[in-house]
């Protein structure tokens, strides 16, 4: 990267470091299979009005990754290609839009990318707007914290200001050893809520341990058959396993809610529970840097914590795809990108 022309700087850049006028990424010149994935050497971007760019040490792998990439979930909105997919991502900012910016060039930050509206994080710079930013947990390394935007502000939105978790509520959460499923089990327990959670059996030692109260093994248990009257479903899953999301209608209390969080899991979700007397809504993450504020302090309290289940080299983005698409992660998978 040494080696490549910079882009000329000026008074107004605000820079912390030079910037070269490329950098590399892994596009995809198409939908398809995880092959599709490739090393380019693409243009590096530049931030308009609020927009800063950053560095990127390490980025996060997610299943709206690789559902993009195979032709469903966001691919329709991709205006062009070769793009570059990715949402998390923990870095330094080398450009802020003014002097007096909170994130400051050399600020360790994490946040949220706005792909597919511009280029994701699987590169070795990003765009991103002040308001999906926030200064990096400290006690975190960027691996860990690229881990953290999409999953944790998933779950915030779906277990506090969704559920509005508090004490005595009961909760189911299904696929509770995922990405979004580690952070809501723990986020419901921090808040007082009764979590059971369906996970595979292995995982069950482990999400006791981040809060749980019951785990229940999907290999060798119905949930049906041993969950009743619980107050909130967190649908992780949906349809697309085992009809998740119509067994979950069974479980919830007369008037309960119903959450279903996965893109195209169960597109008939909302007129079942209505027929069922239930309330039911999907949910669609928000990028907040507030709220990643807030995660971040209880990051670096220990009243929540990530787990990262692999790490790959920005090259083998393919390889972290085919991980993630297995549904046997614990935790999440995140891309080291760049040297800290």
């Amino acid at each position: 990267m040494n080696h490549r022309p910079l882009k000329p700087t000026t008074a107004t850049d605000h820079s912390a470091e030079p910037v070269p006028d490329r950098m590399r990424a892994s596009v995809i010149d198409a939908t398809g299979g995880t092959d599709a994935l490739h090393i380019l050497d693409v243009p590096v971007p530049s931030p308009v009005l609020s927009e800063l760019l950053i560095r990127v040490v390490a980025a996060g792998v997610n299943p709206i990754d690789t559902k993009t990439r195979a032709g469903s979930g966001l691919s329709a909105a991709i205006a062009a290609y070769p793009a570059t997919l990715g949402f998390d991502f923990s870095g330094v900012v080398v450009s802020a839009p003014y002097e007096a910016h909170p994130l400051s060039p050399g600020t360790e930050v994490y946040g949220l990318a706005s792909f597919p509206r511009t280029g994701g994080s699987y590169a070795e710079y990003v765009v991103a707007p002040s308001q999906s930013l926030a200064r990096k947990p400290t006690s975190l390394s960027h691996v860990e914290a690229a881990g953290v935007p999409l999953a944790a502000l998933t779950a915030w939105g779906v277990v506090v200001e969704t559920a509005r978790a508090h004490e005595g509520q009961r909760m189911l959460i299904h696929a509770g050893s995922g990405g979004v499923g580690h952070f809501a089990v723990q986020l419901a327990a921090y808040f007082g809520a009764r979590v059971t959670v369906t996970a595979s059996g292995r995982n069950a030692a482990w999400l006791r341990e981040l809060g749980a109260a019951e785990v229940i093994d999907y290999a060798t248990t119905r949930f049906e058959d041993v969950v009743a009257d619980v107050d909130v479903v967190i649908d992780l899953v949906g349809n697309t396993a085992d009809e998740v999301g119509t067994r979950s209608l069974q479980v919830l209390r007369p008037g309960g809610l119903y959450v279903l969080v996965p893109t195209g899991a169960w597109p008939g979700y909302a007129e079942a529970a209505e027929a069922a007397g239930l309330r039911a809504t999907s949910y669609k993450v928000t990028p907040d840097g507030d709220v990643l504020a807030t995660l971040g302090r209880l990051l670096d309290s220990r009243a929540i914590q990530v787990y990262i289940d692999s790490v790959f080299d920005l090259g083998d983005a393919s390889a972290a795809h085919e991980a993630v698409e297995s549904g046997h992660t614990r935790g999440k998978t995140v891309l080291r990108v760049s040297d800290d």
